[in-house]
């Protein structure tokens, strides 16, 4: 990771990473920022003599991270808004689905997003918004600015959790684990919170 860090490739899988695992939640792409915001903050590349400072390569991979984001909810909101009738069907078979969906519309029609930005941060809660907002014809600009704030702010925080981790723990396989159950506490607390939204 180190090496992968020093170079430029980091930007490009950590971007392939979140940008498909709105289609397959299972990928790692939250570990997989963590780790190269703990290699960042080891200084890998600014000690090899690759990059003249730190912080411009904590940037980029932030940026990255969230354009990559807004971009997967855009492919998969756009893929729900012409799935047609096969995807309604699938979403009224499930009780849960069709719940995110009333209360993504409700948050939408009020006006308000952070629904979006909670379910950026709980497991596979991207992908349930990103799907639902598109089956229900919500319009692109109700839904966009809340997507671009939950990919930056997610992107921020692990990024945030890896660089600071290391700071504080050392750059050490700890110093990652820790950040790592910090992220998945704050993906159970988003989940939570969601669960509990009311739906009107």
């Amino acid at each position: 990771m180190g090496s992968l860090a020093a170079g430029p490739w980091i930007y490009a899988v950590v971007a392939v990473s979140v940008l498909l695992d709105v289609f397959l939640p299972v990928l790692p792409s939250g570990v997989l920022v963590i780790t190269a915001g703990t290699a960042a903050a080891a200084g890998t590349g600014a000690a090899a003599g690759q990059v003249p400072q730190e912080v411009p390569d904590i940037l980029a991979l932030i940026l990255s991270a969230a354009t990559a984001s807004v971009l997967g909810d855009l492919v998969a909101y756009r893929l729900a808004w012409r799935g047609g009738e096969r995807l309604d069907r699938a979403i009224a078979r499930s009780r849960r689905l069709t719940t995110a969906q009333e209360r993504l519309g409700d948050a939408l029609a009020r006006g308000g997003g952070a629904l979006v930005v909670l379910a950026r941060f709980a497991p596979a809660g991207r992908s349930v918004v990103s799907f639902c907002a598109g089956a229900a014809h919500r319009r692109a600009r109700d839904f966009l600015p809340w997507s671009a704030l939950a990919g930056l702010s997610w992107a921020a925080y692990s990024v945030a959790l890896g660089y600071y981790g290391a700071q504080w723990l050392g750059a050490t396989w700890l110093a990652t684990g820790v950040s790592v159950a910090a992220l998945f506490g704050a993906g159970a607390a988003a989940g939570f919170l969601v669960r509990r939204a009311p739906a009107s």
